[in-house]
């Protein structure tokens, strides 16, 4: 019989921490060995769970072996999983957005030393809208391309990252990229042909839409991705961590992912 997968959740006691660890629960692929947050925190030392056999809160990292670690934190949160993740080869998938280039070039060094896997959303139904959407884009480049994303008022950074993501999805698809041909900032006057541009919605709790407008003369295709509850982010990046342990070292994604379904 094959052993649970040892695994750490960081940021664990953020919004998507908690959501993360309620699923992991009762989910006998894996045994949780650590529940990390930051220094300062009230929980530090509480069990995530009511039961005795549950980790603790800890702000730091656990000595047993881990397989793979799943990471909702923050910057600091990132590059302290990065530091660790990079020195014990364990796999490590990460949904932390907000980062700044230094960041993210440690982030494509740490894919050289362990498989990685960092996404701004790990909804396997917007993994499906991406690879629909690249598709779309390529055999329609010079129709306009809009992306309108809606999200809770809480929500500070816009556009979204997973805007941005398909934005990059199908600016690569048409042989450019969004500093070329991205419109992300206040526009007046006329659009360029085939220009990617984005409008952004803040409003009440919702959870997350992003609907590609692909939009020509006379006609227009749109593909949209609604999100009604968070759990499918934990869901996605839980099922991403199972697949990631074991594969060798590089940078996938959620498409990757989806691929090994289709040719298994």
């Amino acid at each position: 019989m094959t052993r649970p997968l040892r695994l750490a959740v960081n940021g664990a006691t953020g919004r998507m921490g908690r959501v993360l660890l309620d699923l992991l629960h009762d989910d006998a692929r894996f045994e949780v060995t650590g529940a990390l947050t930051g220094p300062g925190m009230l929980q530090l030392g509480e069990r995530a769970w009511h039961d005795r056999a549950s980790p603790c809160f800890q702000a730091e990292w656990p000595q047993d072996r881990l397989d793979a670690v799943i990471d909702f934190s923050g910057p600091a949160g990132l590059a302290s999983a990065l530091d660790y993740c990079t020195a014990h080869g364990v796999a490590l998938v990460s949904g932390t957005t907000g980062i700044d280039a230094a960041l993210k070039a440690r982030v494509e060094q740490a894919a050289a030393r362990i498989p990685l896997i960092h996404a701004s959303n790990f909804s396997l139904g917007v993994a499906v809208l991406t690879r629909l959407l690249r598709q779309a884009a390529a055999a329609l480049p010079q129709w306009d391309l809009e992306i309108v994303e809606a999200h809770h008022h809480r929500k500070t950074d816009a556009p979204s990252g997973t805007a941005l993501s398909l934005g990059e999805a199908a600016a690569a698809a048409r042989g450019t990229t969004l500093a070329q041909d991205g419109v992300t900032g206040p526009r007046e006057g006329m659009r360029r042909v085939g220009s990617i541009g984005f409008a952004v919605v803040r409003g009440g709790d919702i959870v997350g839409e992003h609907t590609a407008m692909l939009i020509g003369a006379g006609e227009r295709v749109e593909l949209t991705h609604r999100a009604t509850d968070r759990s499918i982010f934990a869901r996605g990046a839980i099922e991403a961590a199972h697949w990631l342990h074991g594969q060798p070292p590089g940078a996938y994604d959620l498409e990757a992912l989806l691929a090994a379904r289709l040719d298994g």
